[in-house]
């Protein structure tokens, strides 16, 4: 495995990590009101990540 697949397969696999850990800590209220929009911010920025990362891994595959 090359280390830009390894490079993304460990930004698939921590953005995953993170939207998983803020929608927990959002059920469980764990956020103020005035940190609601980095936290939004962060989780789409993840959420765009799992798609390139994903977008990229089925590129790749398609050229096999």
């Amino acid at each position: 495995m090359s280390d830009q697949e390894q490079l993304n397969d460990l930004a698939n696999r921590v953005s995953r990590s993170c939207v998983a850990v803020i929608d927990t800590v959002v059920q469980r209220g764990g956020f103020k009101g005035e940190e609601l929009t980095t936290i939004g911010q962060l989780r789409d920025q993840a959420v765009q990540v799992i798609n390139l990362a994903e977008n990229v891994q089925g590129d790749g595959e398609e050229q096999e």
